[in-house]
C-alpha cells in the first residue's frame, strides 16, 4: 500500500493549489480525481475579480472586463456600471486546471485522474477535501457539509462579435430563483447561464435557459457549444472545515460568496492558509496548530453578504424586483451595486 504525508481529494483550482504548495514544503502529495479528464466537469464560470488578478499570476485568461450592466425582468433600463480598471477576466478554465496540473508536477505532487476516494491503495497522514460542495471528504471526516446551494446551468462558446467586453446581469426569479441569469461576453467567449434555488425552478434547467437565450440578445455562436454546471454553495464558510485527520478547501469549506456566488479568489486564499497549517501541523505533530484553521472565526467576514443572499432571496416575483431596480437607479443604490461588483 502506498503511504503519503498529505491526500488532496479533487483537482479543481483549490485541490490543484494545495497539492502544489505543499509539494514545495518537502510533503511527499497525491491528488485522486474521480474524473477521467479535468476538461469534463467543469462546474464554474471562471470569473477571476481585480483582486485575484491582482495578486496571482494566472494563465490563460480573456480579455478585461469594465463593464456591468445590471437587468430588471423587463429587460427595460438597465443600470450601467463602469469601471475604469480590469475587474474581471474569464479563464479558459481547461486551460487553467491544465496548468495547474503541471506546476503541481513539477513541484513532486502526483496527480492521479480516475482515482476514487476512499483509495484502498493509498493511506495517507492527513487528507484535504477539495471534492465540491458535496464533499464525501467531510463526511467521511465527520465535519460539516454545504446545505445552503444554489444550481446553475451555463453554456459556453466562441464569439466574433468585436463588441465592447461587458458582464450582463438579469434579475428575473421567473428565471433564475434566488439569484441571476447571465451572459458574459468579453469579445472571445460568451457565457449565457443562469442559477438559482432548486425548488423553485418552474421547468428543467435546459428549458429555462432556452428561454433565456431567446428573451435576452445573447451573442450568436462562433464555434461549438460546451455546456456546464452543478451546484453552488452559497451559505458561507462552513463552522467546522478542520480536524486531525484533514481539512476542507474551496467549494467543500463552502469558501464561497454567499451573495455573488463567487468562489475562485476565496479558494486560491484558504488554499494557502490550508497549505501553512497542514505543513506545521504534520511537522511538528501539535493539534492546536489547526485553530488557525477556524471555520467559525473566518465566517465572519461573509456575516454581510450572507444577509444580502437572504434579502435577494426574498425577490420572488417580477413586480418585486421592478421595484428595487427604482432603488438601484438611484445614486446610493448604484454606489451600493458598485461596491458589491468591483470591491
Amino acid at each position: 500500500m502506498d503511504t503519503v504525508d498529505v491526500l488532496v481529494v479533487g483537482a479543481g483550482l483549490a485541490g490543484l493549489t494545495t497539492a502544489r504548495l505543499l509539494a514545495e514544503a518537502g510533503l511527499d502529495v497525491a491528488v485522486c480525481e474521480r474524473r477521467t479528464s479535468l476538461e469534463t466537469g467543469i462546474r464554474t464560470t471562471g470569473i477571476f475579480v481585480r483582486r485575484t488578478l491582482e495578486d496571482y499570476d494566472l494563465p490563460h485568461l480573456g480579455p478585461a472586463v469594465r463593464r456591468v450592466l445590471l437587468y430588471p425582468p423587463s429587460h427595460e433600463r438597465p443600470v450601467e456600471l463602469v469601471s475604469d480598471r480590469d475587474e474581471f477576466r474569464v479563464g479558459d478554465m481547461e486551460g487553467v486546471y491544465a496548468a495547474a496540473v503541471e506546476e503541481a508536477e513539477r513541484a513532486g505532487a502526483r496527480v492521479n485522474l480516475n482515482s476514487s476516494y476512499p483509495a484502498r491503495s493509498t493511506r495517507a497522514r492527513f487528507t484535504i477535501g477539495a471534492d465540491g460542495a458535496r464533499s464525501t471528504v467531510a463526511k467521511n471526516l465527520g465535519l460539516d457539509v454545504n446545505r445552503q446551494l444554489i444550481t446553475g446551468i451555463e453554456e459556453v462558446y466562441p464569439v466574433s462579435t468585436g463588441s465592447t467586453p461587458t458582464f450582463h446581469c438579469v434579475v428575473d426569479p421567473r428565471l433564475a430563483p434566488g439569484y441571476i441569469a447571465w451572459v458574459i461576453d468579453d469579445g472571445e467567449h460568451a457565457h449565457v447561464g443562469l442559477a438559482g434555488r432548486a425548488d423553485r425552478f418552474t421547468a428543467p434547467l435546459p428549458q429555462l435557459l432556452q428561454r433565456f437565450r431567446d428573451s435576452f440578445p445573447a451573442p450568436e455562436p462562433a464555434g461549438p457549444v460546451k455546456r456546464r454546471g452543478g451546484p453552488i454553495p452559497v451559505g458561507g464558510l462552513l463552522r467546522r472545515i478542520v480536524s486531525p485527520q484533514g481539512l476542507l478547501v474551496g467549494d467543500a469549506a463552502g469558501a464561497v460568496s454567499p451573495l455573488t456566488a463567487g468562489g475562485l479568489d476565496p479558494c486560491m486564499r484558504m488554499s494557502e492558509l490550508a497549505a501553512s497549517v497542514t505543513f506545521d501541523y504534520l511537522r511538528s505533530g501539535n493539534k492546536y496548530v489547526l485553530e488557525h484553521y477556524d471555520g467559525a472565526a473566518m465566517r465572519r467576514r461573509y456575516l454581510l453578504r450572507s444577509q444580502l443572499r437572504r434579502g435577494l432571496s426574498l425577490v420572488r416575483s417580477p413586480s418585486v424586483a421592478e421595484f428595487a431596480f427604482t432603488l438601484l437607479r438611484s445614486a446610493p443604490g448604484r454606489a451600493a451595486a458598485k461596491q458589491i461588483l468591483f470591491n
